[in-house]
């Protein structure tokens, strides 16, 4: 505290540096979310100015909606915006209590019969979507949604009935992987670096980056991206890199990939920070508001995993 009892000011980046350049693209374009979570990750700011942003998004159900991920618009509670808030939690350090007890009867709320989550709750119907986003009546179970969240309860050692089943269908769904697309072994990934039998997730990792190796899932020449191809349904160019799936040097996924490899891929993420300050928004865009807000997060989410490697970022 200075002596007139102010909190000081947080230090300010390097002139031109990665950060610096991020810092004035999310002031000037995040959502207060964002802004409150980039103050915490990377200018010394305080938790609960996060939490009280994010308490904005959060309905009576326990689930989280309010266009919290910017795919899925409307107020509803989705599965995809509750995991969301549940990682903004574990960035955080708040990812407990009844707080998470609340998530996880919403959870249980909208699991399948075989208590796992659908990607979308056919509650969004009627609400503006993406396109490439489909809306059941009875839609099926998805490692895509539920494999990031289970991990994430694990790894904060969360118990909760909804976690037993849940868990059952994530190793299930993880180890029948026979083809798959980069965003469905990025949900494999989470799940595994945090599920608490450790040789079963090694071997089950090891498994997957082989698959990923062989089907040309990860780009790992980012000078020569026509020879890697994009999966189906994704936007044109929207490769998925080393980086992309070894968010952290602990992650099983950094066994995947040569010291080279990953070399070149963090090589490549730092160089794509755009003029503005930002990174860019990979996946395809349906509407000009989404890109909007989706790209401070992408710009949070690529400093981190800069950062977590050891590049500097001022």
């Amino acid at each position: 505290m200075s002596e007139t009892g102010a909190s000081p000011l947080p230090a300010t980046p390097p002139a031109r540096s990665p950060l610096f350049r991020a810092e004035h693209f999310v002031w000037l374009t995040a959502r207060v979310l964002e802004q409150r979570l980039f103050a915490h990750d990377f200018l010394n700011g305080g938790a609960d100015p996060v939490e009280t942003a994010l308490d904005a998004y959060r309905n009576e159900d326990g689930g989280y909606g309010h266009a919290l991920e910017p795919d899925l618009r409307g107020p509803v509670s989705q599965p995809l915006h509750t995991a969301h808030a549940l990682r903004v939690l574990d960035c955080v350090g708040r990812c407990g209590g009844q707080r998470v007890e609340r998530v996880c009867r919403y959870l249980t709320s909208v699991s399948t019969a075989d208590g796992a989550l659908p990607a979308v709750h056919p509650s969004q119907r009627g609400y503006p979507a993406a396109p490439f986003v489909p809306i059941v009546d009875d839609p099926p179970s998805e490692l895509l949604a539920t494999g990031p969240v289970v991990g994430l309860l694990h790894r904060n050692e969360v118990w909760h009935a909804w976690l037993f089943r849940a868990t059952d269908f994530c190793w299930q769904a993880v180890e029948s992987l026979e083809e798959s697309h980069p965003y469905e072994i990025e949900a494999a990934v989470a799940f595994l670096d945090s599920a608490p039998d450790r040789p079963r997730a090694e071997a089950a990792a090891d498994r997957l980056g082989r698959l990923v190796r062989e089907h040309r899932l990860a780009a790992l020449d980012p000078d020569h991206l026509d020879a890697y191809p994009v999966a189906p349904g994704y936007a044109p160019g929207e490769h998925h890199f080393p980086h992309d799936y070894a968010k952290t040097p602990s992650s099983l996924a950094r066994a995947w990939f040569t010291d080279d490899e990953m070399t070149r891929s963090l090589d490549y993420l730092a160089a794509t920070q755009q003029e503005d300050g930002g990174w860019p928004v990979r996946w395809r865009q349906w509407t000009p508001v989404v890109a909007f807000e989706a790209r401070p997060m992408v710009t949070i989410e690529a400093l981190r995993t800069l950062r977590a490697h050891g590049r500097p970022i001022g």
